[in-house]
């Protein structure tokens, strides 16, 4: 996971973000200011940075700059503003920032701009020296014993590292891979239970990450939690270990 950097005067704003970011798995700074982001900059090389343009002492645009011309600009910089003008998202690409969020920013677009800034700058794996034996994992593996044979192994499901994944969580949280339910009961009943176990289940899927069981099941993260609590689900055992 990456250390960013969230620069944003309003309280609000930089709460929001840092929990978002925080239950993605990242480190969060803060800084309310120019100066405080300076501060972090000098401390720390930050992966990522989010920066508003708008602030009272320095704008997001001049410290942009002046980062570039120190030769401090090392790091993806998103740039977000709540009164930004094509002219101004331009000018911000120009001195290089990658990409413009206009506020109020949405779920969706906050993680697929973050992902997309990190796997940009993500370090490429080193080609392999010459003369080194090549490996091949289309389907087929060399199985030793064989006398040099290929046995043909079919290829796993694109799901299939998931579904492994979420499986050892299924008895931490008290639920069989296979859900069977009691029909004779009355309709809401019935309803409250597959929904407790439909939430466990994607709950324990997603490693306990409230934003991606959000986005899974297409339900607000305010009406997740309101959901949940209705239905009784126990949150603190399936939060990791930074918390939400």
């Amino acid at each position: 996971m990456a250390t960013i950097l969230v620069v944003d005067d309003e309280l609000g704003i930089r709460a929001l973000l840092s929990e978002i970011l925080s239950d993605e798995g990242h480190t969060i700074e803060l800084a309310e200011n120019a100066a405080q982001a300076r501060a972090v900059r000098e401390r720390l090389r930050p992966d990522l940075v989010l920066l508003d343009i708008w602030m009272p002492d320095v704008d997001g645009v001049t410290l942009l700059k002046e980062w570039g011309g120190a030769g401090l600009l090392t790091m993806p910089v998103i740039m977000m503003s709540g009164h930004g003008t094509i002219d101004t998202a331009v000018e911000a690409t120009k001195v290089g920032a990658i990409a413009f969020l206009e506020k109020p920013i949405t779920l969706q677009k906050l993680l697929r701009a973050v992902e997309q800034a990190l796997v940009k700058t993500a370090p490429r794996p080193a080609p392999a020296p010459l003369g080194a034996p090549l490996s091949y994992g289309g389907g087929r593996s060399e199985v030793g014993g064989l006398g040099g044979a290929v046995q043909y192994q079919p290829a796993l499901p694109v799901n299939h590292g998931s579904a492994l994944m979420a499986q050892p969580m299924l008895p931490q949280l008290g639920l069989a891979s296979e859900q069977s339910f009691e029909l004779d009961r009355p309709l809401r009943e019935a309803r409250d239970a597959f929904e407790k176990s439909y939430f466990e289940f994607h709950l324990a899927k997603e490693n306990g990450s409230m934003t991606r069981v959000a986005e899974k099941t297409g339900l607000e993260r305010t009406h997740l939690y309101r959901k949940l609590k209705q239905l009784g689900v126990d949150l603190s055992r399936n939060k990791r270990g930074t918390g939400l």
